[in-house]
Protein backbone atom coordinates (compact mmCIF):
# COMPACT_ATOMS: atom_id res chain seq x y z
CA UNK A 1 0.00 0.00 0.00
CA UNK A 2 1.33 3.39 -0.66
CA UNK A 3 1.80 6.13 1.49
CA UNK A 4 0.74 9.85 0.19
CA UNK A 5 3.56 12.26 1.37
CA UNK A 6 3.05 16.13 1.02
CA UNK A 7 6.73 17.65 1.37
CA UNK A 8 7.72 21.18 -0.26
CA UNK A 9 10.11 23.67 0.57
CA UNK A 10 9.36 26.06 3.34
CA UNK A 11 10.75 29.24 4.51
CA UNK A 12 10.98 30.21 8.06
CA UNK A 13 7.94 32.19 7.92
CA UNK A 14 6.01 29.63 6.25
CA UNK A 15 5.52 30.36 2.84
CA UNK A 16 6.46 27.68 -0.31
CA UNK A 17 7.00 30.98 -2.81
CA UNK A 18 9.33 28.80 -5.07
CA UNK A 19 10.45 31.77 -6.90
CA UNK A 20 11.93 33.46 -3.35
CA UNK A 21 13.84 30.64 -2.89
CA UNK A 22 15.57 27.56 -4.82
CA UNK A 23 17.70 24.81 -3.60
CA UNK A 24 21.37 24.88 -4.58
CA UNK A 25 22.86 22.09 -6.32
CA UNK A 26 23.19 19.39 -3.24
CA UNK A 27 19.54 19.74 -2.28
CA UNK A 28 18.47 19.70 -5.99
CA UNK A 29 20.79 16.36 -5.57
CA UNK A 30 18.73 15.21 -3.51
CA UNK A 31 15.19 15.70 -4.71
CA UNK A 32 16.78 13.94 -7.97
CA UNK A 33 17.11 10.93 -5.47
CA UNK A 34 13.76 11.63 -4.10
CA UNK A 35 11.71 11.07 -7.37
CA UNK A 36 13.69 8.21 -8.57
CA UNK A 37 11.92 6.78 -5.54
CA UNK A 38 8.76 7.64 -5.91
CA UNK A 39 6.33 5.52 -7.15
CA UNK A 40 4.58 8.86 -8.75
CA UNK A 41 3.04 12.59 -8.02
CA UNK A 42 -0.46 13.62 -7.23
CA UNK A 43 -0.65 17.25 -8.13
CA UNK A 44 -3.32 20.04 -7.85
CA UNK A 45 -3.70 21.90 -10.92
CA UNK A 46 -1.90 24.75 -10.00
CA UNK A 47 1.22 22.79 -9.07
CA UNK A 48 0.95 20.86 -11.90
CA UNK A 49 1.29 23.58 -14.22
CA UNK A 50 4.36 24.71 -11.87
CA UNK A 51 6.05 21.13 -12.92
CA UNK A 52 5.11 20.83 -16.21
CA UNK A 53 8.29 23.12 -16.79
CA UNK A 54 9.98 19.78 -16.68
CA UNK A 55 8.11 18.09 -19.44
CA UNK A 56 10.49 20.21 -21.99
CA UNK A 57 13.54 19.60 -23.08
CA UNK A 58 15.28 23.15 -23.04
CA UNK A 59 18.99 24.03 -24.86
CA UNK A 60 19.92 25.81 -21.23
CA UNK A 61 19.31 23.06 -18.74
CA UNK A 62 22.65 21.50 -17.19
CA UNK A 63 23.69 18.02 -16.58
CA UNK A 64 21.50 18.01 -13.10
CA UNK A 65 18.38 19.71 -14.32
CA UNK A 66 18.29 17.68 -17.52
CA UNK A 67 18.65 14.36 -15.13
CA UNK A 68 15.84 15.78 -13.19
CA UNK A 69 13.54 15.81 -16.37
CA UNK A 70 14.05 12.55 -16.86
CA UNK A 71 13.24 10.85 -13.72
CA UNK A 72 10.63 13.26 -13.44
CA UNK A 73 9.33 12.73 -16.70
CA UNK A 74 9.19 8.65 -16.36
CA UNK A 75 6.96 8.59 -13.01
CA UNK A 76 3.13 8.55 -13.39
CA UNK A 77 0.99 11.50 -12.41
CA UNK A 78 -2.08 11.98 -11.64
CA UNK A 79 -3.59 15.51 -11.62
CA UNK A 80 -6.32 16.64 -9.41
CA UNK A 81 -8.24 19.17 -11.31
CA UNK A 82 -11.89 20.42 -12.37
CA UNK A 83 -10.70 22.78 -14.71
CA UNK A 84 -8.15 21.02 -16.86
CA UNK A 85 -9.60 19.24 -19.62
CA UNK A 86 -6.28 17.26 -20.45
CA UNK A 87 -3.28 16.76 -18.94
CA UNK A 88 0.27 15.92 -20.34
CA UNK A 89 2.38 12.81 -21.21
CA UNK A 90 2.20 10.00 -18.19
CA UNK A 91 0.05 12.06 -16.72
CA UNK A 92 -4.26 11.10 -15.64
CA UNK A 93 -6.30 13.73 -14.90
CA UNK A 94 -8.72 12.97 -11.38
CA UNK A 95 -11.59 15.51 -12.12
CA UNK A 96 -14.32 13.48 -10.35
CA UNK A 97 -14.60 11.64 -6.75
CA UNK A 98 -10.92 12.58 -5.75
CA UNK A 99 -11.41 10.51 -2.78
CA UNK A 100 -12.17 7.37 -4.00
CA UNK A 101 -9.22 8.02 -6.53
CA UNK A 102 -6.76 8.43 -4.43
CA UNK A 103 -7.60 5.73 -1.96
CA UNK A 104 -7.54 3.46 -5.13
CA UNK A 105 -4.08 4.81 -5.74
CA UNK A 106 -2.83 4.29 -2.40
CA UNK A 107 -4.48 0.52 -2.58
CA UNK A 108 -2.82 -0.58 -5.80
CA UNK A 109 0.45 0.74 -5.35
CA UNK A 110 3.36 0.21 -3.42
CA UNK A 111 5.98 3.01 -2.34
CA UNK A 112 5.65 6.44 -1.94
CA UNK A 113 3.26 8.86 -3.69
CA UNK A 114 4.21 12.67 -3.73
CA UNK A 115 1.54 15.26 -2.81
CA UNK A 116 2.20 18.58 -3.97
CA UNK A 117 0.15 21.80 -3.44
CA UNK A 118 -0.87 22.91 -0.38
CA UNK A 119 -4.74 23.33 -1.14
CA UNK A 120 -4.53 19.28 -2.66
CA UNK A 121 -2.70 18.45 0.61
CA UNK A 122 -5.46 20.39 2.96
CA UNK A 123 -8.52 18.43 0.75
CA UNK A 124 -6.56 15.17 1.17
CA UNK A 125 -5.69 15.86 4.73
CA UNK A 126 -8.93 16.64 5.59
CA UNK A 127 -10.10 13.58 4.34
CA UNK A 128 -7.20 11.25 6.10
CA UNK A 129 -5.35 10.28 3.68
CA UNK A 130 -1.98 12.47 4.11
CA UNK A 131 0.26 9.85 5.81
CA UNK A 132 3.41 12.13 6.09
CA UNK A 133 4.20 15.57 5.81
CA UNK A 134 8.00 16.69 5.30
CA UNK A 135 8.94 19.75 5.76
CA UNK A 136 12.09 21.34 3.54
CA UNK A 137 13.06 24.16 5.88
CA UNK A 138 15.02 27.11 4.30
CA UNK A 139 16.48 29.53 6.36
CA UNK A 140 14.97 32.49 4.62
CA UNK A 141 11.91 34.69 5.53
CA UNK A 142 9.99 35.86 2.34
CA UNK A 143 7.13 37.57 4.13
CA UNK A 144 4.23 36.86 1.82
CA UNK A 145 3.23 34.05 -0.77
CA UNK A 146 1.57 30.30 -0.35
CA UNK A 147 2.05 29.03 2.85
CA UNK A 148 2.57 25.32 3.48
CA UNK A 149 -0.54 24.55 4.99
CA UNK A 150 -3.37 26.07 3.38
CA UNK A 151 -6.00 25.83 6.24
CA UNK A 152 -5.81 24.98 9.98
CA UNK A 153 -3.24 23.05 10.79
CA UNK A 154 -3.71 19.39 11.56
CA UNK A 155 -2.59 17.81 14.63
CA UNK A 156 0.78 16.43 14.03
CA UNK A 157 3.54 14.26 15.75
CA UNK A 158 7.01 14.66 14.69
CA UNK A 159 8.70 11.36 13.76
CA UNK A 160 12.29 12.56 12.15
CA UNK A 161 13.98 15.77 11.59
CA UNK A 162 17.26 15.76 9.47
CA UNK A 163 19.75 18.07 7.55
CA UNK A 164 19.55 17.39 4.55
CA UNK A 165 22.09 20.01 3.25
CA UNK A 166 23.58 22.57 4.72
CA UNK A 167 21.09 24.82 6.19
CA UNK A 168 18.02 22.76 5.25
CA UNK A 169 16.31 21.00 7.27
CA UNK A 170 13.74 18.39 6.70
CA UNK A 171 11.17 17.82 9.55
CA UNK A 172 9.17 15.25 8.93
CA UNK A 173 5.40 14.88 10.75
CA UNK A 174 2.62 12.29 10.66
CA UNK A 175 -1.11 13.01 11.53
CA UNK A 176 -1.11 12.71 15.33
Amino acid sequence: MAKLIYGLNQSLDGYIDHQSFAPGASLFRHFIEQVRNQTGMVYGRGMYEVMRYWDDDLPDWDAQEREFAAAWQSKPKWVVSRSLKSVGPNATLVADDVEAAMRRLKAEHPGEIEVAGPDLARSLGDLGLIDEYQIYLHPVVVGSGKPFFAGPRPPLRLVANELIVENVIRLTYVPA
